[in-house]
């Protein structure tokens, strides 16, 4: 009976501090994510104090309103469908096949997901737009069309199905297969009947994330689709910046948060499927170096598409920001014309390392606080609940956080419209859900007989974290940090609203630029974003040195 009594005891404290732990992200996500999201929809459905729950009746009876949803459902669906058809052939080439440069090629591969959307924009525009290799070669352009669009999409995604789907292919037993072609099966049979079912959830889940992904695009479109095309966030941020239509954004808002609530409740149940349904064998013994004519095929295929679809894009970027003045653009950097910014662009490269490296800290501090939390299984349901809605800023409209900061944190206690704090707390909202996803896989690894024979020997919480659980998720903790530097670098929709004029940020500064006309703008914003890419190629080189088969998927 006493060890009963001392075991719920220490399960009981064991809880509370779990409880205490995650108490801190709920501030966190409470102040800067809910709050301002609840003041900018409140602020456009309420007058004179009373709910006009009516305009959304009259907002979505808009025809052009329609149109933006119809538009941003069905490109996002077609984006999805172009990134797996694209994709799933590397995905089975990185999971199944071995050959030279592979790691190296895997780190190429996921650049263009660190990439912030302004700089892919910025090298399809480059690619395919007015005065691109398109257009001076075979006077081709397809900026301003959906094609540009989609395209641009499949290049920001392919690396989501590589890496979710070839990361469960690489660890599926491929002896069942084996064996059902040895009774007869054709190959094609085989892997449909066998593969195919056991591949599913990742495959369901890949899908998922790339049409949440497409669905909330934004830089993408606002730089490619022009005045022709406006998904939700682009219309947002329209009819916030442009129109001062604080209803209609409010409308879209909660729309959008919605249909982004329902896709990760798809995604979550996915997940778990894949969590649960499959046995899975060591995924360094499963790659083999390409036998038949079929799969020397594939590798040939999967490395035309890496050179065409994703380096090609981005060493036209490269040649832009060179051109016929050689490195005059880079030059032109340095100086301030008095026009786009109050001061020299080149400074944009220091306020956006210094703001991500702040943000960096911000996500990993409130990340790692709510994996420890959450890394029980059996939590209960508003642990559970929380782990869902970490992922909601991903999918929330960035342009609404933004705007929300602006209007809720300009009073006291929260007075914070004037400090530089701004950005890095907007950066760090999408940060989180990186690190929490990046280390929860391998806190929930950690034997918990090792954990409760510390508790046992008299350890607290917090030595049984230290001794135990920090020895082995440091390098999980490493690339958590670099995930969240990376997307905090290129953070966009939320930034372009709250950093200050003599503190532009580099995907802002892009973006600036490329809005006013003139050859020496262009060229400057291709410069800019080349630096963008290269610094968050190298984070990504120095992720994949820390990568590990448990933290190496998405």
């Amino acid at each position: 009976m006493d060890l009963t009594r001392t075991e719920v005891a220490r399960r009981t404290r064991g809880n509370a501090a779990r409880l205490g732990l995650l108490a801190v992200p709920v501030a966190f996500f409470a102040v800067f994510f809910a709050y301002p999201v609840a003041a900018i929809v409140a602020r456009g459905l309420k007058a004179d104090g009373a709910w006009r729950l009516g305009r959304i009746g009259e907002v979505l009876a808009q025809s052009d309103v329609r149109h933006v949803l119809w538009f941003t459902t069905w490109q996002a669906l077609v984006s999805t469908a172009l990134t797996l058809l694209v994709a799933l052939p590397g995905a089975y080439v990185f999971a199944r096949l071995d050959f030279p440069g592979k790691q190296v090629l895997r780190a190429v591969v996921t650049v263009p997901f660190v990439l912030p959307t302004v700089v892919v924009g910025t090298a399809f525009l480059a690619l395919v737009g007015r005065g691109g290799l398109l257009d001076e070669l075979w006077g081709v352009r397809l900026d301003t069309t959906v094609w540009a669009i989609l395209l641009a999409h499949v290049f920001f995604n392919y690396a989501v199905v590589v890496r979710t789907v070839g990361g469960l292919w690489a660890q599926l037993d491929p002896r069942q297969e084996e064996a059902a072609r040895m009774l007869g099966t054709s190959p094609l049979k085989a892997w449909r009947r066998v593969t195919l079912p056991a591949l599913a959830p990742a495959v369901a889940a890949a899908a998922l994330m790339v049409f949440l992904f497409t669905f909330t695009s934004f830089g993408v479109v606002q730089i490619l689709g022009g005045p022709t095309f406006s998904t939700l966030e682009v219309e947002i941020y329209r009819q916030t910046s442009e129109i001062f239509d604080l209803s209609t954004a409010a409308v879209l808002t909660l729309i959008q948060f919605v249909a982004v609530g329902a896709i990760l409740a798809l995604h979550a149940w996915t997940v778990r499927r894949r969590e649960t349904a499959l046995r899975l064998v060591d995924a360094s013994v499963t790659a083999r170096r390409p036998r038949g004519a079929g799969q020397w095929a594939l590798l040939g295929g999967a490395l035309v598409t890496v050179l065409v679809l994703l380096l090609l894009p981005l060493a036209v970027l490269v040649q832009r920001s060179v051109g016929a003045a050689g490195f005059g653009y880079y030059r032109a950097l340095t100086r301030n014309d008095g026009g786009v910014f109050l001061v020299p662009p080149i400074e944009a490269i220091g306020n956006s390392l210094s703001y991500a490296v702040a943000a960096t800290l911000i996500a990993v501090v409130i990340g790692a606080l709510a994996a420890v939390a959450l890394t029980r299984r059996d939590a209960g349901r508003f642990v559970r609940g929380f782990d869902a809605l970490l992922m909601l800023p991903l999918g929330v409209s960035a342009v609404t956080v933004g705007f929300g900061f602006l209007i809720a944190l300009d009073e006291p206690p929260l007075d914070l419209r004037s400090s530089w704090i701004l950005v890095p707390l907007a950066q760090a909202l999408v940060g989180v859900p990186f690190v929490v996803r990046t280390m929860l896989p391998v806190l929930r690894a950690v034997d918990v007989r090792l954990r409760e024979a510390a508790a046992v020997l008299g350890a607290s919480p917090w030595r049984v974290w230290r001794e135990v659980d920090l020895p082995m998720v440091r390098r999980a903790l490493l690339v958590a940090a670099g995930f969240a530097f990376a997307v905090s670098l290129g953070e966009f929709g939320a930034t372009v609203f709250i950093a200050r004029p003599d503190r532009p940020t580099l995907p802002v500064a892009v973006a600036r630029l490329l809005g006013r006309p003139g050859e020496l703008n262009y060229g400057q914003a291709m410069a800019l974003s080349t630096i963008l890419m290269v610094v968050c190629a190298v984070a990504l080189l120095v992720l994949e040195k820390l990568r590990t088969d448990r933290t190496g998927e998405f």
